[in-house]
């Protein structure tokens, strides 16, 4: 995920406070990782000195000094260069998932145990999501979706390997 290019899209909006793009960051994009204060500003200064965003001047009032952000039209136009190009398919293939199991192996450890410990990690993983459906909103119902889908991607995995565990073996040579 980008965090300055999700941040002007939040800008495009209309113009914000780094306070307030945190939170909204956070309630659509940062479910189970919060984006951090420093993180933000630092952010939004990188934006501004990239001609991206323009910082207004310090307003003063009840707490902390605060400035307004401003998308620029070249900002506008990096987003909209985001919102066409599609997100790179993932995952990848350094996957530690993968790692973990080859490892074992090399290893000479049981690889079945890790693929069953992981197997139940990833149930446990599931139940929370299926429960997070059941209580939240349209974002965490399609958030956990995402994520359920990916698990379940995950177990086939699993279970394709665990099949497979003796041919591995002898092709990485134990």
């Amino acid at each position: 995920m980008s965090v300055p290019l999700t941040l002007l899209g939040l800008l495009e909006r209309g113009p914000s406070h780094g306070y307030d793009l945190k939170r909204d960051y956070d309630m659509f994009f940062g479910r189970g990782k919060p984006v951090r204060y420093s993180q933000v500003y630092a952010t939004l200064s990188r934006l501004a000195r990239d001609g991206k965003a323009v910082a207004g001047p310090v307003e003063q009032g009840a707490g902390p000094e605060r400035r307004r952000y401003v998308i620029t039209d070249d900002g506008i136009g990096d987003v909209e260069r985001w919102l066409t190009v599609p997100a790179p398919p993932e995952p990848d293939l350094q996957s530690e998932l993968f790692a973990k199991v080859v490892l074992a192996l090399l290893l000479d450890r049981p690889a079945d145990q890790y693929l069953d410990i992981q197997r139940a990690a990833h149930l446990e993983r599931m139940r929370a999501l299926t429960e997070l459906k059941r209580s939240g909103g349209t974002l965490d119902l399609l958030l956990a979706d995402h994520s359920i889908y990916r698990l379940e991607a995950d177990l086939r995995w699993m279970d394709h390997t665990a099949a497979r565990l003796d041919m591995l073996k002898q092709e990485v040579g134990r």
